[in-house]
């Protein structure tokens, strides 16, 4: 099970809340109540930083989405998060991960199956 498939359950307030915990990261899902008595969401992200005197630090930002914007929010980060997953797959390259990724690799010489992909460098100015 990978970290962004951990969820907790919280109770705050008698209300609702879920936790999403993602390596340095913790997403809050909380379910708020407004003076008039309705509810809204709060999505929180909250970001462990250690700094240079090994103290930690905790960065939190915050949004707040009111029920009149559900549809189209979730429309939107639907959409988005189709769009990313169809242009660059599920695979995660981060500057974490950047040591292990060189897409040069995949356009080496190949001599076992006697194909070879030899690359000139084209500038703009070439064309």
């Amino acid at each position: 099970m990978s970290e962004f498939e951990k969820y907790e359950s919280v109770d705050t307030d008698g209300i609702f809340s879920k936790v999403l915990r993602a390596g340095r990261r913790t997403y809050f899902f909380d379910v708020r109540e407004t003076k008039a008595g309705d509810y809204y969401l709060t999505i929180t992200e909250s970001k462990k930083n250690t700094l240079d005197d090994g103290n930690i630090q905790y960065k939190k930002h915050k949004i707040y989405l009111y029920k009149e914007d559900f549809t189209n929010f979730k429309e939107l980060l639907n959409e988005t998060t189709a769009y990313i997953l169809k242009e660059k797959g599920e695979v995660v390259i981060s500057e974490k991960h950047q040591n292990d990724f060189n897409p040069k690799k995949e356009f080496s010489n190949d001599q076992s199956n006697g194909v070879t992909n030899d690359f000139t460098d084209l500038e703009f100015e070439d064309i």
